[in-house]
This record gives C-alpha cells, sequence and structure tokens, in this order.
C-alpha cells in the first residue's frame, strides 16, 4: 500500500498492476487484534475500507459484489431456508441474504468484531439488516465454525473471505470444503469468491473447482462479474452442489420483490457464459 499526494494505491506486484483512488481524508485507522483496518474518503468513490493494505470495499461499487455473492447461489437453491456466512463482516453480504422471504436463519462468522463496528459507524447502509430477527452475527473463528457444526445444517454456505493469503489459506481447502459439504443439506449450495479470472486462474479458480469436487460436489459454476477496485476489474465467485447449477429459479429471479441495482435473471445467466480461455480449465 502507497498513499501519496492523496492517493491510496493497492499495487501487484506479482501482475505488475496497481489499482489507485484519489482520497480526501483519512477517517480512521487501527490495529485490531487480528488486521490493521483502514477508513479513507475517496473523491468519487465514497468511503473506502482498506484491511492490510488491500482494498476491501468502496461506497460506489460494493453492490455489485454483495448482490452477486448473495443472490445468483440463493435463486439456485429450490428453497434456502437456512444460510451461513463466513466472513462478510462489513455485513453487505447479510443484507442481501436477508432480502429473501424463504431465509429463516442467517449466520455471519467473522473473526473480527471491529470490521462489524466500523461499518455500522462508516458503511449505515449495508449493516441495515444487522437487528433483523433473521439475524445471528457471531465473532469467531469461521474454520473452526464449520469443523464443529452438525450434520446437514444448513442450505447455503456463502464463503466471502479474504484472499488465499496466511490463515486465510484454509479457507481454500479440500478440508475446508468437505466440512461444508458435511453440513449442507441435501441440495446444499457453498459459494465463494473466487478472485480473478484474468489472474488467478491458474492459481486460485482451477484448483478450487478441483478441491470442491474431491470434497463431494458433483457440479462447479463459476459466476463472473466486474469489480474495478479489485485486482484486474474481473472477480468472480463459484458454486459447488450435487445438481445441474445451470438451471436456477428463474421465473423468481425475473419476479423477485426487493429491489437490487445490478442483479436480475438476465445477469444470472450472463455471469455463467464463460470465455474461450476458461471452457477447457473450469
Amino acid at each position: 500500500m502507497t498513499l501519496d499526494n492523496t492517493w491510496f494505491s493497492e499495487p501487484q506486484s506479482g501482475s505488475g498492476t496497481a489499482f489507485s483512488l484519489k482520497i480526501t481524508a483519512k477517517l480512521h485507522e487501527e490495529q485490531s487484534q487480528f488486521q490493521k483496518i483502514e477508513i479513507y474518503q475517496t473523491e468519487h468513490f465514497g468511503k473506502l475500507m482498506v484491511i492490510d493494505g488491500y482494498i476491501m470495499l468502496t461506497d460506489r461499487d460494493n453492490f455489485i459484489y454483495h448482490e452477486m455473492m448473495s443472490h445468483p447461489v440463493l435463486f439456485s437453491h429450490p428453497n434456502p431456508e437456512k444460510v451461513l456466512i463466513i466472513g462478510g463482516g462489513d455485513c453487505g453480504t447479510l443484507r442481501e441474504v436477508l432480502k429473501h422471504d424463504s431465509v429463516k436463519l442467517a449466520q455471519q462468522v467473522d473473526i473480527d468484531e471491529r470490521v462489524t463496528r466500523l461499518s455500522e459507524i462508516h458503511f449505515p447502509e449495508l449493516c441495515d439488516a444487522n437487528n433483523d430477527p433473521r439475524a445471528e452475527l457471531h465473532f469467531a473463528d469461521g474454520i473452526n465454525w464449520v469443523k464443529d457444526a452438525a450434520d446437514a445444517s444448513y442450505d447455503v454456505i456463502i464463503v466471502d473471505s479474504t484472499d488465499p493469503i496466511g490463515p486465510g489459506e484454509v479457507l481454500f481447502s479440500t478440508e475446508f470444503y468437505k466440512n461444508c459439504h458435511r453440513i449442507l443439506t441435501k441440495n446444499g449450495l457453498v459459494v465463494q469468491q473466487s478472485e480473478s479470472p484474468l489472474l488467478h486462474l491458474d492459481s486460485i479458480l482451477m484448483p478450487m473447482h478441483q478441491r470442491m469436487k474431491a470434497a463431494g460436489n458433483s457440479h462447479t459454476l463459476t459466476f463472473n462479474f466486474p469489480q474495478c477496485v479489485y485486482p484486474s476489474g474481473w472477480w468472480s465467485c463459484t458454486v459447488g452442489g450435487n445438481f445441474d447449477l445451470a438451471s436456477f429459479r428463474e421465473n423468481d429471479a425475473r419476479n423477485k420483490t426487493f429491489n437490487t441495482l445490478y442483479y436480475n435473471s438476465d445477469i444470472h445467466k450472463a455471469a455463467t457464459a464463460l470465455p474461450e480461455f476458461m471452457k477447457t480449465t473450469v
């Protein structure tokens, strides 16, 4: 991370690229028990949250990520009632999940409470559903939570995780996916952010498909979407389950009873289309 002449820059040394935002103020900085958290005001993207030097979200474009982490997988499940979110401390994914009337319980498990408390202050719109009676906020290790959960506890697991670096690497392992598979119901689905297809196809995306299948998921599917503040501006999430994931409750998605800014039934279908270089790999 560099901060020079009112610009925040996140360099990606492995790809020889960087993304920068012009900032007008630093609003907060602290070292929590687990990580360094910074909040900035930017000139054109609203507020910016940075964790350990990496851009987590901005006001302007976070809706794309949160909607794509939530609605495609929930509309792919026949009747999602119990949802587990691993990570997601900013609560944006939780908010989107609870837009679905079928959901009776949404448990969010993030290790760092400070991310949530700072989001409540600086990104209050993301925390609109925190007091929903169906929501439970737990500040604990998500890996241990999944390991200790009872069999067939959840219909959908959303792994809204950090990059597979350091402690977060375990969240991308076959062992973790096996535990997710164990605690899912018969038609259960797991989805995880799977980084940039342009930059991380060989290192993250392909291994994720392989490990999800090794863990017991007969089908996997990647959804592609733009995310300009993340490396390359092209991001993805990948779903694992035991039925044809290309099908989804299209009529329900088309006639959804809640508002979104990005997701709709056409976006859902379009997001599954693969460019030629990915067709033989995922």
